[in-house]
């Protein structure tokens, strides 16, 4: 499939949805405008100049730009420290390092928000038997699942926080691979009330992926002790080529630092190896960016509407991470979207989605990723597992109006089938 082959029918589909969703994007732009705003001010604050921008090599010693980064990030998410690396290898990396963190062999960390993202499972040691994981070093897990209507059950979270050991409670802010709605700030507020009256010692972790610049507040400013995501997710704005992010209290983002390097080192090295200007630059269009990828869910969902499959979060509804999950029914239904969205990408658009058994996963997962950052989940990509009620998960799209050509595209491959 090119460009050139989305069906006349699909424009004027696309027509009625865009007429749909104008006032909506303007509020996306007012939220743009406003995290914008807090972006400059951290940049100028923090007086980020042109020596910012270059790498070092080796140990790292030193290093402005990669200080300065810590210190913006800090100041934009409303913590007392943050710790900006590439060398997180993903979220995953730098949610586990952060729960390494918070918790010592024999206590517990409580997963308040059901069970987590899939990766995080084994890291956790909730499925399998890895090397190395919290399990293996003697790590205690306890979870507490959401109500039948996908809220918080703050009755429960209070109880189970007040049992001997428990540490830390750790929410998973966007939907992951689950049926349910991404959580709002407000909510996640609530849940570190709720656990700081029933315990005031537990800590509150918060998985922030995807969910960066959604609001004009993060975790950290209702009272998150720490988060933690992925730089070729949000914060990155499409441009940082890898690495996350920990941001929280400064006693917290220390101990993380001396679990991603060494104990006596910390982050006080750490080479960045020509990548600052990047990572930089990525921040400063976040906002923008972020927008992009609301606006093209919003599309979406809308898209979705007009072929009669149920998506989620709806067009009117308030939107706390990138993700919209469009319920397909059917492996083909999935297939055909994802080969819908991989032709609608800028890079291997040639390329036909396949389901494989992707690593930390427990089913095979088809994904459409063509992206100039391999895995970036801020441009144009879909993906899920191959398992009811075979829902798949799009997310990202640096413009607009590619996200929107992806879109058309996946709609033209989904009528194709039938």
């Amino acid at each position: 499939m090119k460009i050139s082959d989305i069906r006349p029918e699909v424009y004027e589909m696309a027509q009625r949805a865009q007429a749909r969703i104008s006032s909506r994007f303007a509020q996306i732009d007012a939220l743009a405008e406003a995290n914008t705003r807090r972006v400059m001010e951290a940049f100028q604050d923090n007086k980020v100049s042109e020596a910012c921008f270059a790498g070092t090599t080796g140990y790292g010693y030193d290093d402005l730009g990669r200080e300065t980064l810590d210190k913006i990030y800090a100041q934009i998410f409303g913590a007392e420290a943050a710790l900006v690396r590439i060398g997180f290898v993903n979220g995953t990396h730098a949610l586990t390092t952060a729960m390494f963190a918070l918790a010592k062999p024999g206590e517990t960390i409580l997963a308040v928000t059901g069970m987590p993202y899939d990766t995080l499972r084994t890291a956790i040691g909730i499925e399998g038997d890895a090397y190395g994981s919290l399990k293996f070093y003697g790590i205690h897990y306890g979870q507490v699942d959401l109500t039948e209507a996908g809220e918080p059950d703050y009755a429960a979270i209070a109880k189970a926080v007040a049992q001997p050991g428990v540490s830390a409670v750790m929410v998973q802010r966007s939907r992951g691979y689950a049926d349910r709605k991404a959580l709002t700030v407000e909510e996640i507020g609530k849940i570190c009330q709720t656990v700081k009256a029933a315990n005031p010692a537990v800590k509150v972790m918060v998985d922030n992926c995807y969910g960066e610049f959604t609001d004009l507040i993060e975790p950290t400013h209702v009272g998150a002790d720490i988060i933690a995501g992925s730089l070729i997710k949000n914060p990155g704005g499409g441009l940082a080529p890898t690495g996350g992010y920990i941001a929280g209290s400064a006693e917290v983002v220390e101990r993380a630092a001396m679990r991603l390097t060494t104990p006596g080192i910390g982050g006080e090295c750490g080479s960045t190896l020509g990548n600052n200007r990047l990572l930089f630059q990525g921040l400063f269009m976040a906002p923008h960016i972020v927008a992009q990828a609301l606006k093209t869910a919003i599309f979406c969902a809308a898209m979705m509407d007009e072929l009669g499959f149920e998506s989620s979060p709806g067009v009117e509804e308030p939107r706390s991470d990138i993700i919209q999950m469009v319920k397909l029914g059917s492996p083909e239904n999935m297939k055909r979207f994802c080969l819908g969205i991989q032709a609608g990408a800028p890079v291997d658009s040639y390329v036909t989605p396949e389901p494989w058994p992707m690593p930390g996963y427990n089913c095979p997962v088809i994904m459409a990723a063509g992206s100039f950052i391999q895995g970036s989940s801020i441009e144009l990509s879909a993906d899920g597992p191959i398992r009811e009620p075979y829902i798949a998960y799009m997310q990202g799209g640096l413009t607009y109006e590619s996200g929107k050509l992806g879109i058309m595209m996946a709609v033209s491959a989904m009528l194709e089938g039938k």
